[in-house]
């Protein structure tokens, strides 16, 4: 039986559940999450905090059929919570969420035909199936679809079926192609070396759809690199090159006839947690440097050691897409590229989109709740 203790003196209570687990719940903190603070249909919180003293304390901790119940001295407010649902909330430790998933670091070494893969047909159909294979997608960073329709609306309609689709300034959707007067790296045959897309936006896109729809032309193999498993090992080999990007921001542009879109990030980003968040690397979007020029050499040195890293087949995977499939990679942590390729030789059309990690995770949270 759960087994409850008010601990005056500390402001707490004590809650012992049946399984060893324990936790103290302060006063505040209790008051503050009072089921009857809560919209009944929204969930949004209606209860003011200012409205009680700092110092409110606890008359009496009760249990009634699996509920905790408390009653509040001064205005005599009766509090009503599960015990399963306390378990769940306790301090330190917080809400499970089905979208933290683990990244799983890989490196040169990785086999593309090991990467995860699901059918279009299942992932369009069957909520367990789109469940199992985001959470594949959110461990690797990267994945690929197979059996796409022929159809440039294919892989808008299987990024919808995930999350609302991003606009940026290229539109809602790109297409990567030769073509002529470009105004992006990717609109050219040329090589494009190991990036992630938009560094130069307040918040970058999360993942990135690409539906090969052709790749008749010679060249143009797609390149990736896991770039969590560069930043870790950066750690490792080089703490210091690490700290100066992962501290030091540094300034991203975009510019044409119509957009100049600016912003500083750094290079590595660490969630609050100090976890590694995201990346923002792409050379041919850095801006002109302007950090204080007695720290510029050292910080070139470290960038540039993180870049050649970049280029290592140690790190390095290359996969040539055919039509009917399509990639799907988190752009803030995979950083992606392409060989040069020759549009004489054929025809070579993907069609992008993007989806942010937002809409990502609560795809995979809402589909597990059927699946719990």
């Amino acid at each position: 039986m759960t087994s409850l203790t008010l601990r005056g003196d500390d402001r707490v209570l004590h809650v012992a559940w049946p399984d060893g687990t324990q936790a103290d719940f302060p006063f505040l903190w209790l008051r503050d999450n009072c089921p009857s603070g809560f919209h009944p249909q929204t969930q949004e919180r209606q209860f003011d905090l200012t409205s009680i003293p700092m110092d409110i304390t606890i008359d009496r901790a009760d249990q009634d059929d699996g509920d905790i119940v408390l009653t509040w001295a001064g205005d005599g407010h009766v509090s009503r919570y599960r015990a399963e649902w306390l378990l769940a909330h306790r301090p330190g430790v917080g809400l499970a969420d089905p979208a933290k998933v683990d990244p799983v670091l890989w490196r040169g070494d990785l086999d593309p035909a090991s990467l995860p893969r699901a059918a279009a047909r299942d992932l369009m159909t069957r909520d367990d199936a789109l469940l199992d294979f985001l959470i594949e997608a959110k461990k690797t960073g990267l994945a690929l679809v197979d059996g796409m329709a022929d159809d440039t609306e294919a892989g808008m309609a299987m990024a919808r079926r995930i999350g609302f689709l991003r606009e940026t300034n290229f539109g809602t959707t790109f297409e990567v192609m030769s073509k002529p007067n470009p105004n992006n790296l990717a609109y050219t045959s040329h090589a494009l070396p190991l990036h992630t897309d938009l560094a130069n936006q307040e918040l970058p896109p999360g993942f990135q759809f690409l539906h090969c729809l052709a790749n008749e032309a010679e060249g143009g193999g797609s390149t990736f690199c896991d770039g969590f498993a560069i930043a870790s090992d950066l750690k490792t080999a080089d703490p210091e090159a690490f700290k100066l990007l992962a501290e030091t921001p540094v300034p991203f542009r975009f510019q044409d006839e119509d957009y100049d879109i600016r912003r500083h990030h750094r290079v590595i980003d660490l969630d609050p947690f100090g976890d590694l968040q995201e990346l923002h690397f792409n050379a041919h979007l850095a801006g002109i440097f302007d950090l204080p020029a007695d720290r510029m050499e050292t910080f070139y040195g470290a960038y540039r050691k993180l870049m050649q890293m970049t280029r290592s087949p140690d790190y390095v995977i290359t996969t040539r897409l055919k039509g009917g499939e399509m990639v799907i990679f988190d752009n803030r942590r995979v950083l992606h590229g392409r060989a040069a390729f020759d549009p004489n030789t054929g025809f070579r059309h993907l069609r992008g989109c993007y989806v942010d990690r937002g809409e990502f995770d609560s795809r995979i949270r809402v589909l597990s709740r059927s699946n719990a």
